[in-house]
């Protein structure tokens, strides 16, 4: 057997209006732009919009078969100071939430909202920092560890880095 080394190069975000999608990742999510094709933009964080008629035509596919909110994915992004992009955030009065931001058991602040065309968009607290927040809070690196489900030594790696 042929052993491949297959990798993971990209994602696309299939979408109505690319240029209200570019304008929303950079604004909102801060991504830049690496690549304009036109009907095609890569951006920073690793993924592409790709126009839906395009799109269409490569697939062979009826601009009906592609569908909105359907809620079986999304992309997710990490930020290490949540509150200053919350209260950005916040400032951008077209926002759609899916929720406000939360706080699950693990330590971990989250928000989720949709983009111009439905698809949903994680942001959270990156775990780095979590881990950092609890340790400030008292808790021992043990603890830490315990309730954020990392190794330990991922937590006294996240508190070397302050």
């Amino acid at each position: 057997m042929v052993l491949l080394d297959m990798k993971k190069a990209s994602f696309l975000l299939v979408v109505d209006d690319i240029n209200a999608s570019r304008a929303f990742y950079e604004r909102v999510l801060f991504q830049e732009v690496i690549f304009d094709f036109g009907a095609n933009i890569v951006l920073s964080g690793g993924f592409a919009l790709q126009a839906k008629d395009v799109w269409c035509e490569f697939i062979s596919a009826s601009e009906d078969e592609i569908l909105k909110n359907t809620k079986n994915m999304e992309v997710y992004f990490e930020e290490d100071d949540f509150e200053a992009f919350f209260t950005h955030l916040k400032t951008c009065d077209d926002i759609i939430y899916v929720h406000d931001a939360r706080e699950y058991p693990w330590g971990q602040r989250v928000v989720r909202l949709y983009d111009p065309d439905q698809h949903i968009i994680e942001v959270g607290e990156s775990m780095e920092s979590v881990a950092r927040k609890l340790s400030k809070q008292g808790l021992s690196l043990e603890e830490v560890a315990e309730l954020t489900q990392h190794p330990i030594e991922f937590v006294k790696a996240s508190l070397r880095m302050e």
